[in-house]
């Protein structure tokens, strides 16, 4: 199982026109969680796409394009591009630029985006929510599978026999779905053979078991092999030496992060029993790297998962420092004793 992390790029909003001196920090705090996460030999970085004041990566490809020059191994991805407010042939030359800077490691994680800011900003119309994603993910794997493309959609002009150019390193560039708990893109994952990851921010986990079945029933329904279906899932992430520090630490900023959203949402306000609740029972991965190394095995357990992205949460309540030692732990601690569990509970001969 591969083990990696993910980031949304949590930063305190400069709210100017310029001088951004937060994000600029911030920036350079993601660069070396990447350049950490390589050095302690974890398998993926992912980047998500927002259009916020407090999420700070718009472009995941460039930042990635950054951290490709000072790393060696570990895979670049977006953990969400959302595909439906953008335009897979840019998406494409970006994720092939990056794949040729990285020698072959560039992803793809193509989402609708449970944020819906990209929409007006790149004006697109809500109500086109499905039909924008359903094009637009047609296309970006026409260009991925052909060198000269003919397409015709209705949300774009058609491509007559043009080549999309660069081409990527690697034979094509992996295109993942990254979903949150709607039946229809389990379904639209599976049918069409293309690896899914899915994030698990609320709830108990085992209510997602159904989900990822559907996945892989539809994509046995459709004649595909299941057995070589990658499936990764997503959960929000903490580490430290032990589990009070952990959950002492990180409680301050997830619950800035998670009511600011929530009262967009309408969600009910979160507070510290719900918190621990969601530690002990649902899918929040913070508590000691013990702790989190049995809840990865039973995640595994549960799913059959095949990558785990840890989403590690940031911004201004929570040092710096403590974000890289728990990228730290979670490299040279949980990982190792992960990879063993698993490999030794392979039968003989795999």
């Amino acid at each position: 199982m591969e083990l990696g992390i993910s980031s949304f790029g949590e930063v305190q909003p400069d709210n100017l026109p310029g001088k951004a001196v937060n994000a600029h920090q911030r920036m350079q705090q993601l660069l070396a969680e990447i350049k950490l996460a390589d050095d302690v030999g974890l398998d993926v970085f992912a980047l998500g796409e927002h259009h916020r004041p407090d999420f700070m990566i718009s472009a995941p490809e460039v930042i990635l394009a950054a951290a490709a020059t000072q790393t060696k191994n570990i895979r670049l991805s977006s953990s969400v591009t959302v595909l439906s407010s953008a335009d897979p042939v840019r998406v494409f030359q970006n994720f092939a630029s990056l794949d040729l800077i990285s020698n072959g490691r560039a992803e793809i994680m193509a989402g609708r985006g449970s944020f819906i800011e990209s929409f007006p900003l790149f004006g697109y119309d809500l109500k086109d929510y499905d039909e924008l994603f359903t094009e637009k993910l047609d296309l970006l794997l026409a260009i991925n599978k052909n060198e000269l493309v003919n397409w015709q959609g209705n949300f774009r002009p058609a491509i007559q026999n043009l080549g999309v150019y660069p081409r990527p390193y690697q034979e094509s560039i992996p295109v993942w779905l990254a979903v949150g708990g709607t039946p229809a893109s389990a379904v639209r994952a599976g049918t069409m053979n293309l690896p899914m990851t899915l994030a698990i921010l609320g709830g108990t986990p085992d209510r997602f078991v159904p989900f990822v079945n559907l996945f892989r029933q539809s994509a046995k329904k459709a004649g595909h092999d299941v057995s070589q279906l990658p499936l990764g899932i997503n959960s929000h992430f903490y580490l430290a030496d032990d589990s009070q520090q952990a959950a002492n630490e990180l409680f301050p900023p997830y619950e800035v992060m998670m009511n600011r959203i929530g009262r967009e949402r309408g969600w009910s306000p979160l507070g510290r029993e719900q918190f621990e609740y969601m530690r002990q029972y649902g899918p929040l991965m913070v508590g000691s790297p013990q702790q989190v190394i049995d809840k990865i095995l039973k995640f595994h357990e549960l799913f059959k998962n095949t990558r785990y992205l840890a989403q590690v949460i940031g911004g201004a309540e929570l040092p710096h420092p403590k974000i890289l030692h728990s990228i730290e732990l979670f490299g040279t601690v949980v990982a190792p004793a992960v990879r063993k569990a698993l490999q030794s509970a392979q039968p003989a001969g795999h």
